[in-house]
């Protein structure tokens, strides 16, 4: 697969994680994530509006990265493909959705939490990964220590779960991290009540920091 996605998202530092409910509440979210400066969004398979907005955001809005989440199965897969995701990224590893996404050519990240996880990821092609449940696990600190061994290879993460304004810089600084998934960019309150304003509030208070702090890593 193409590195090209992987350098688009190290290049923002910061992927917005999406459960949307409504598909009214599509384009005003892609308008706001574009204005903010951040304009990529990982819409997750947690909703049953997910691959209509996926489908929308694709024809009405070319200039968001736009990627598939909770991406559990071959059938899932295919889904975000159809519905014009450009890449997927799941919570856990599963050797067929792996499979899929190189049998369709669409760019994926499992899940992974341990060494064990890391390894099996490696041994089915797969080098960027996300670490997830990220603060759950152990952190900073816990993810530093399991890269270790693993840096050789090239591997690289996108750290998703308990991540925030305040912790950001921390995960960012690991050489092994070309973004970080963020929950608390697009809240759901604040879609279902159109602050929209908010959104865009938070995405460029986010690019700041990461135009401040962080060195883009585009050797996925």
């Amino acid at each position: 697969m193409s590195t090209e996605i992987y350098e688009k998202l190290s290049h923002f530092g910061v992927i917005p994680v999406i459960a949307i409910d409504s598909v009214k509440s599509a384009l005003p979210l892609a308008d706001a994530l574009i204005a903010g400066g951040l304009p990529v969004a990982e819409i997750t398979f947690r909703t049953e509006a997910a691959a209509e907005v996926i489908s929308l955001l694709a024809k009405e809005r070319p200039e968001l990265l736009l990627g598939a989440g909770t991406v559990l199965t071959p059938e899932h897969m295919q889904k975000a493909k159809d519905c014009g995701a450009t890449f997927a990224v799941s919570p856990g590893l599963n050797p067929e959705t792996i499979k899929k996404a190189k049998e369709i050519n669409l760019p994926f990240m499992p899940g992974i939490s341990s060494p064990t996880d890391i390894e099996t990821a490696l041994s089915l092609g797969c080098k960027a990964l996300k670490f997830f449940p990220a603060e759950a696990s152990g952190g900073v600190k816990y993810l530093n220590a399991i890269t270790a061994p693993y840096r050789h290879t090239g591997v690289t993460f996108i750290p998703t779960g308990g991540i925030n304004v305040n912790n950001l810089t921390e995960y960012l600084a690991l050489d092994t991290v070309i973004a970080c998934g963020g929950t608390w960019i697009a809240k759901k309150e604040d879609m279902a009540n159109d602050h929209w304003e908010k959104i865009q509030a938070r995405c460029s208070y986010v690019m700041k920091i990461v135009k401040e702090s962080f060195k883009p890593k585009i050797d996925v």
